[in-house]
């Protein structure tokens, strides 16, 4: 896993466990903004289940390790994107992102999300990438309809979020779809 310029003010760095005070504090930040989208949040309320999250992430096999950075836009920590569960028996993944409140509005999760696709379907030479975001986000659904990702459906009841469930719309782009350009 490598490091990734996005563009001249956007930048995603491999997770390390360096950055669990800053990803902790924003998500201690933003807890309000963040919580009715992100299941994480309600369980996150202490640097050491940041540090634990990370350690997961770097203990993983090298064959099945998710692929999680650090999103930096004009050198400062922005929020997380990722993929999950990839299955490489299939070529597919899925693909995950936050921002912190202050980072919304600028383009970089649109850029970020762009920028993985091309690397997941160029140099992991995967087949497929979804997208799940919880029904009524719609900032966060924005992103692969701009892109050209395909509305699937919804997944009912596919995440616990505050004790409760919430269904998911699912977003696809296939090798085919994407447009190299």
């Amino acid at each position: 896993m490598k490091n990734l310029e996005v563009d001249r003010n956007i930048r995603l760095e491999a997770v390390k466990m360096w950055i669990a005070k800053e990803i902790f504090e924003t998500i201690e930040r933003d807890r309000i903004y963040l919580q009715p989208w992100l299941p994480f949040v309600e369980l996150t309320t202490e640097l050491t289940d940041t540090k634990n999250f990370i350690q997961s992430i770097l203990n993983q096999p090298q064959i099945k390790k998710d692929e999680i950075y650090s999103i930096w836009f004009k050198n400062e920590f922005a929020g997380l994107i990722g993929f999950k569960e990839t299955d490489w028996l299939n070529r597919k993944t899925e693909l995950g992102y936050w921002l912190a409140e202050k980072m919304q509005g600028k383009g970089i999760a649109t850029k970020c999300v762009e920028k993985l696709s091309r690397y997941a379907f160029q140099k992991l030479k995967l087949n497929r990438i979804q997208i799940k975001t919880a029904v009524g986000n719609s900032k966060s659904a924005a992103i692969p309809k701009r892109l050209g990702f395909k509305y699937e459906g919804v997944e009912r009841d596919g995440e616990k979020h505050n004790h409760s469930f919430v269904d998911l719309e699912i977003y696809s782009i296939l090798k085919t779809d994407y447009k190299t350009t």
